[in-house]
C-alpha cells in the first residue's frame, strides 16, 4: 500500500490554512502559510495513523487524489511499521508468533510494529519479510516553495 494520503487545504480568516484528510476522520491541522500547513499535516497524519494502530483499528487505504488536493506521505520507517502492523492484523499473526519466527522477544517485536517507538529500518524490513511483505521507497517531484 502507498502511505500517501490526499488532504484538502482551505484558507480561513486570518490567513489560516486548515488541513483535513478525507480518509482519516478527525485528522486536522493548520498553519499560517500553505507550506507551514503542509509541514504540520505530516505530523498530524503520523499521529492520527499511530492512534489507529494504538486502538488496533485498520489503517485506511488512501483514496485517489482529486483536483485541488495535496498529497502528504508518511516517513519511510513509519510506512514500514504501518505495513508490518497491517500485515500482522490482516493475517492474524500475533506478536508472539512473529517473535518466534524472528528469534526475538515479544517486546522487541511490539516495538517494531509500534509507530511511536524509534526503530532501525533494517529491523522493520526483516520483520516485514517474515510476514511476506516488502517496502518500496519511491521518489517524486515536489512543488518548490
Amino acid at each position: 500500500m502507498r502511505y500517501a494520503y490526499p488532504c484538502q487545504i482551505v484558507l480561513h480568516e486570518g490567513n489560516e490554512h486548515v488541513v483535513s484528510f478525507p480518509d482519516i476522520r478527525g485528522c486536522h491541522t493548520s498553519g499560517y502559510s500553505r507550506a507551514e500547513a503542509l509541514e504540520m499535516a505530516e505530523d498530524a497524519l503520523v499521529a492520527a495513523l499511530s492512534f489507529l494502530v494504538d486502538d488496533r483499528k485498520a489503517v485506511p487505504v488512501p483514496s485517489p487524489v482529486m483536483d485541488g488536493q495535496e498529497v502528504v506521505t508518511v516517513p519511510p520507517v513509519m510506512a514500514a511499521k504501518l505495513e508490518l502492523y497491517s500485515a500482522m492484523r490482516d493475517r492474524g499473526i500475533s506478536k508472539r508468533a512473529l517473535a518466534k519466527r524472528l528469534g526475538l522477544s515479544d517486546t522487541t517485536v511490539g516495538r517494531l510494529a509500534d509507530p511511536g517507538h524509534r526503530s532501525h529500518i533494517d529491523h522493520v524490513m526483516r520483520a516485514l519479510r517474515a510476514v511476506g511483505r516488502d517496502l518500496v521507497v519511491e521518489g517524486r517531484a515536489v512543488a518548490s516553495s
